[in-house]
């Protein structure tokens, strides 16, 4: 996740490779999990499944809304990552955190450099989701660990 927010930060761009490995190892996770009952794997790759649609879906809705991409397949992927990963509880936390961490930092950027963000103004999602994704599942962890 470290990987994909120093990335996405400098170059806006989420590497496929990174995303194909996190939805693998996500999926691998459930089966070590679930000690080989099919259903957790299975689950792992219909959250994945999902949450990616949702964002694909939201990233159609703005490109007809406002005739341009706002959400880059990039983060679209890295919504499957998170839906291998984080259980059906734990994912609108991770996602609801990484929009508020992100428009917290774009009103900052606004605040400190005193002027209006243009209306071309790019923010790199993925280095606030990737984080966000990481903290749910240590949230997750930590709930499971006391259940």
């Amino acid at each position: 996740m470290l990987t994909i927010a120093m990335i996405d930060a400098r170059m806006f761009l989420i590497p496929d490779q990174l995303n194909a490995a996190g939805v693998a190892l996500g999926i691998v996770n459930a089966a070590i999990l679930g000690h080989g009952d099919v259903t957790w794997p299975a689950e792992a790759i219909l959250r994945a499944l999902v949450v990616a649609g949702a964002f694909w879906s939201l990233r159609a809705a703005y490109l007809r809304l406002r005739r341009r991409n706002g959400i880059g397949l990039g983060d679209v992927k890295l919504a499957a990552v998170a839906g291998a990963w984080l259980d059906w509880t734990v994912l609108p936390i991770a996602v609801e955190l990484a929009a508020l961490s992100a428009l917290a930092a774009f009103g900052l950027r606004r605040l400190m450099l005193g002027q209006n963000a243009p209306r071309n103004d790019r923010l790199p999602f993925g280095l606030f989701f990737a984080p966000a994704i990481w903290i749910g599942w240590l949230l997750q962890t930590a709930l499971w660990s006391v259940g």
